[in-house]
């Protein structure tokens, strides 16, 4: 039987039939749109429409979508190896990409574990935090302190280091590991942070210190959890903290790695270096699914130093050949371009494109920060409604709970961020006046 291309009646036919959409019902109305192709910012219909992305691929496709210097990089790499195990094995795209990694890091961030997606180098990371407190005898040290509103991935362990109303605690509390939960940051980015913003945490750190692994945080952006900004100082007294009971730092930057918030890591408004960091999303831009967890030498060596003598982690796929090629292709991509100034360009585009909602009955706040734009409604989005009047308004963004919100790839230029925030802003009138 000749295998003949799928038209979108088909597509959807068969999506309705077999397919399970993330955070979705099997018994949903909220629609789902056929994407033909990508090409630069926009997605392209069966219909011919073309709508222009204002997420990114969920923050990922940081350099729009068919790049060709990241095509070239993946065909180049299909012809020598796509995949082969990471165990006893080792290849020029993983050394390659680790040691961009490291060089591009906070400092002291030495030793780089991969894995396959950013739930996963959470789990990592965590897995890291109790082996460390195994290997120094003190295995009571198994909790971490998490921040409300915070949100770290989907699998057990991140998903118990989520949020715990706003995440899916209600749900598997009687499976999921019971954490400590600090209140989220109230010192908003860019203004000080007091010590009455800081007494919270510092309370339940004093108090729990002796049974806390480690503190597990998203730097200065709140991502899933709210996309809320939050002063670089508090996560610089968070680090000293740490350091004054003895305590890891986790840092969760897969949101906010590789040029998102106007530094390469979040973690540099605040100068900090935490023990252990996660890496994610915009790693590959898009075109695969990688992760990375990186940690300092005093944590590798503590574990590899001591029973059982190895970390017990081992994902199949990990340090994938093809995807690693391509995420250091996408990382030569953005060092080598003026990102600073362009980041810096994009978050203009937004703030001015974007002042204007603040004016429109029902909205919140709006607040910008890199290339990150948020509009904070005053109530619940019905997606199914919103969904569709963005799409005929010619934009795809994906928004939730209260916030509509765009995370655009950076190649944006400013005519197409003029259309992506007065498109947005036609449409949330028109969502939020019927």
């Amino acid at each position: 039987m000749q295998n003949l291309p799928l038209d979108s009646e088909k597509i959807l036919e068969l999506d309705r039939s077999h397919l399970w959409h993330p955070y979705s019902s099997i018994n949903s109305d909220i629609p789902v749109f056929p994407i033909k192709m990508a090409h630069g910012c926009y997605l392209e219909l069966y219909d011919g429409r073309k709508l222009l992305d204002g997420m990114a691929s969920w923050w990922s496709a940081i350099h729009g979508y068919n790049n060709p210097h990241i095509n070239a990089a993946a065909q180049e790499q299909l012809q020598k190896l796509s995949h082969v195990m990471f165990g006893g094995l080792t290849h020029e795209p993983a050394a390659k990409l680790a040691q961009q990694l490291v060089s591009l890091s906070p400092p002291g961030l030495e030793k780089v574990f991969f894995s396959d997606s950013g739930s996963v180098s959470v789990e990592v990371a965590m897995k890291l935090a109790i082996q460390y407190w195994q290997a120094k005898n003190q295995p009571a040290r198994s909790k971490f302190l998490s921040l409300r509103n915070g949100y770290h991935g989907d699998t057990f362990a991140a998903m118990s280091v989520c949020d715990p109303v706003t995440g899916m605690h209600h749900l598997f509390n009687n499976s999921l590991p019971q954490q400590i939960f600090a209140e989220a940051p109230t010192c908003l980015f860019g203004e000080p942070c007091t010590q009455a913003h800081l007494q919270d945490i510092q309370e339940k750190i004093s108090t729990h210190h002796q049974d806390i692994a480690a503190v597990i945080l998203e730097p200065i952006v709140q991502g899933a959890g709210g996309m809320r900004f939050y002063s670089a100082e508090y996560l610089v007294e968070v680090s000293q903290l740490c350091k004054q009971y003895d305590l890891l730092l986790i840092a969760d930057e897969i949101a906010t790695g590789f040029g998102r918030t106007g530094k390469f890591f979040a973690c540099e408004y605040a100068d900090i270096t935490p023990d252990i960091m996660c890496v994610g999303k915009a790693l590959t831009a898009g075109y695969l699914s990688l992760a990375a967890t990186l940690c300092t030498d005093s944590v590798a060596t503590t574990i590899c130093n001591n029973a059982p003598g190895v970390f017990m982690h081992g994902p199949t796929f990990m340090a994938n050949p093809l995807a690693c090629a391509i995420a250091s292709a996408s990382i030569e991509l953005l060092t080598n371009s003026n990102w600073q100034d362009n980041i810096a360009r994009v978050e203009k585009g937004l703030s001015e494109g974007l002042q204007n909602a603040k004016n429109i009955q029902g909205v919140a706040d709006v607040r910008v920060l890199g290339a990150i734009g948020v509009i904070e409604l005053e109530n619940a989005v019905d997606m199914e409604k919103i969904q569709s009047t963005l799409v005929e308004h010619g934009v795809w963004l994906r928004p939730f709970g209260k916030l509509v919100y765009m995370m655009p790839p950076y190649v944006i230029s400013d005519s197409e961020l003029h259309t992506l925030t007065s498109a947005t802003l036609s449409a949330l009138k028109s969502y939020l006046s019927n």
